[in-house]
């Protein structure tokens, strides 16, 4: 057993560490090459969004002179920041290397990037061209030297900083300062130019170096001597600032906001270290940033994120292997989904299964003379959404249609703008929550009239209606017609119109109002039933912990003996496996070819299982700030169904990695005679089976 000073994790620092689990994926020889760089990318862009929002939170907390350890576990916010910066100056670093390594890998592939060193004559024609036709008419080219107000930069949008050395006349002397300028490089066009394959040998340059190939082209005007140029970004704060002026509709406040980021406080300057000082010094200078801001050394290219576009050059032995989604047994599309709801529940768990299901769910409803309304909460849809298209068409056939759409979710703001506008104008009634609470519920109530009256169904689910990321996020729906948990549901509707009312349920665990105290109940359950000799355990999958009072309560199932397993993809604040505080506590974490979004609630019950899956993590945000929904698993077949799958993600000994003190994301060790078991691959398989049994 081991002791610690510490009972919890920092959040901020457990984060980064998750996001080096990501970064480990595109340092493994299992992952395919070009996924491997995808990862590099998942990688880069997790860091920006950490910045603009936890390390701008913190950052506001310094600069409001408070300490912040109520908050933050402890740590002083300034103490923190250091720390931070420390790690991600060692994380940049590291996948740097990872970067050079898998460059290094492609070459034995026969594809190569280039820089602008490289360009043979024969691909100095295509580039010239390409330059000439897709590239200079969307630069945005400015000359810093004569401006008396230094331009407002884009936040996470990448600049080459461009220095020109002034040519010397016959005694040797300047004909002018050294010229600044920044290049914006453009996001409309695609960061990797494929190059002309040569024989077997493919050739990619990145945007910015052509860019640098072209320089001589943008600064024809100016006699230099010589030219360089290096990236910058800088990190915008993210908070949204609120207008709480009354002539404003809400839409009109949000979009307000959201326009507001654009010229929010930087909280990160990152810059090519191979940058020539004086440059540096120039650009610090103009920008008011300071050594105590964070300010981070990177490589030659920033916005690593773009690698998650990197093209495939049809090589598809060097990528993960599709998926074809799996029907449900027995939940056939063919017919009428309602009818067979009526009778039974089903689940499905995307991406294994198709999210189909849901998309065909409303069109029916859209399509049935017999259904009367349709409601449904947003959080964040697909670009072209499917669900969205499904609901106006509900709306065509004179159905009531009332969406709950979350306005405030974060860097979905201008997109879920847009969309209600678009519904709005198709005549669904809107309905944009609660004031102070942000509405992550993941929910679906169709009502329908039927002989015996009115007939409710509907689905809930762990993740959001959005048919591009259930592709690649793990997920569970719940298609029930239960009329306990659908009734129950109407009520969570009816909250968010008269939301002064606070309801009671039987089934349904509702945030703010229920969803902590529901849970602690159900720990004290397994604590008594421990301390009784009972069967007592708990198995949770989730994708983030970061109450410290949930954290302290399985502590208490710990000491009274409560088993406890954790599948915690992200943040986890608990320490496990300390004597006399969490020796009966093991967590993992599964990082792999999807996201684990998954939100699942396992209880002994003395024999007699307790299962919810739900929308909400085990954070004080989901716990007290957000309407949340989870649902009880009732049917026997489906519990069985979640035990197996959560059991085949615990036995994982090739993706999982171990929660400790020490915070090295050790992966699990293959035990001897074991054989090896990688979960994501292990559960299409499961599903498969029981297709097929």
């Amino acid at each position: 057993m081991i002791k610690v000073k510490n009972e919890y994790v920092n959040r901020e620092i457990s984060w980064l560490h998750f996001n080096s689990r990501v970064l480990q994926e595109s340092a493994d020889k299992k992952v395919p090459l070009i996924d491997r760089l995808r990862f590099l990318g998942i990688f880069s862009n997790n860091l920006d969004e950490f910045f603009k929002v936890r390390y701008a939170t913190v950052k506001r907390i310094v600069d409001a002179g408070k300490t912040g350890k109520s908050v933050l576990g402890g740590e002083k916010a300034k103490d923190l920041l250091e720390e931070i910066t420390k790690i991600v100056i060692q994380q940049q670093a590291q996948s740097q290397m990872i970067l050079n390594q898998i460059e290094e890998e492609l070459k034995t592939e026969n594809i190569f990037i280039i820089d602008e060193g490289e360009i043979s004559e024969s691909q100095a024609e295509f580039v010239r061209e390409y330059f000439f036709k897709k590239v200079n008419q969307e630069l945005m080219t400015i000359i810093l030297n004569d401006l008396t107000e230094f331009p407002l930069l884009k936040d996470t949008a990448a600049y080459l900083a461009v220095k020109m050395v002034m040519k010397k006349n016959e005694q040797g002397q300047s004909l002018g300062k050294n010229r600044y300028a920044l290049i914006e490089i453009p996001k409309g066009i695609d960061r990797f130019v494929v190059l002309p394959k040569e024989g077997d040998k493919d050739y990619i340059i990145i945007l910015d170096d052509l860019i640098r190939y072209c320089l001589d082209s943008v600064f024809t005007m100016f006699e230099y001597e010589s030219i360089s140029a290096h990236m910058i970004k800088i990190t915008r704060d993210a908070e949204l600032d609120i207008d709480n002026d009354l002539t404003k509709s809400f839409i009109e406040k949000i979009s307000s906001s959201v326009e507001g980021r654009k010229i929010s406080d930087p909280v990160r300057f990152v810059y090519d270290k191979s940058i020539d000082k004086d440059t540096l010094q120039f650009l610090k200078a103009k920008m008011n940033i300071i050594d105590t801001d964070s300010v981070i050394p990177g490589g030659r290219y920033h916005n690593r994120r773009d690698y998650m576009g990197f093209p495939s050059l049809g090589r598809t032995d060097l990528m993960y292997k599709k998926i074809e989604p799996l029907p449900v047994k027995g939940f056939s599309m063919n017919g009428s989904l309602l009818e067979l709801i009526a009778q039974k529940d089903y689940l499905i768990y995307t991406p294994y299964h198709t999210f189909s299901y849901l998309t065909v769910f409303l069109r029916e409803a859209a399509l049935d003379p017999k259904v009367r309304s349709i409601k449904i909460t947003i959080y964040r849809l697909a670009n072209d959404s499917q669900v969205a298209s499904a609901l106006i068409n509900a709306v065509k056939n004179g159905k009531q249609v009332t969406v709950q759409i979350e306005l405030q979710a974060r860097f979905d703001e201008q997109a879920n703008i847009k969309y209600a506008n678009l519904l709005k104008e198709e005549g669904v009634n809107l309905i944009f929550g609660v004031p102070g609470l942000k509405v992550h519920s993941k929910i679906c109530l169709v009502e329908r009239e039927e002989p015996k009256g009115l007939k409710r169904y509907g689905f809930i689910s762990t993740g959001n209606f959005n048919e591009s990321t259930a592709k690649i996020y793990t997920d569970y729906t719940l298609f029930t017609a239960h009329e306990g948990i659908l009734k129950e549901m109407s009520k969570v509707f009816d909250f968010f119109e008269t939301n002064y009312k606070v309801n009671k349920y039987r089934h349904l665990i509702v945030s703010p109002h229920y969803t902590k105290s529901t849970f602690m109940k159900l720990i004290d359950n397994e604590i008594q039933n421990a301390q009784e000799g009972k069967e007592a355990f708990i198995k949770i999958k989730m994708n983030s912990l970061t109450s410290y009072k949930m954290v302290d309560k399985l502590y208490e199932a710990s000491r009274a003996g409560v088993k406890v397993q954790l599948i915690i993809r992200g943040v986890c604040c608990l320490i496990p496996g300390v004597e006399g505080m969490s020796e009966n506590i093991e967590a993992i974490s599964v990082v792999d070819k999807f996201l684990e979004h998954p939100r699942l609630f396992i209880f002994a019950n003395d024999g007699d299982p307790k299962i919810y899956i739900s929308s909400a993590d085990w954070m004080t945000r989901n716990l007290d700030f957000r309407v949340e929904v989870g649902c009880p698993i009732y049917d026997p077949d489906i519990q069985q169904e979640l035990i197996d799958t959560f059991n085949i993600s615990w036995k994982d000994n090739l993706k999982a990695r171990i929660f400790s003190d020490k915070q090295d994301n050790a992966y699990r060790e293959i035990n001897v005679g074991e054989p090896e078991l990688r979960s994501q691959f292990a559960l299409y398989d499961y599903y498969q089976a029981k297709l097929e049994s």
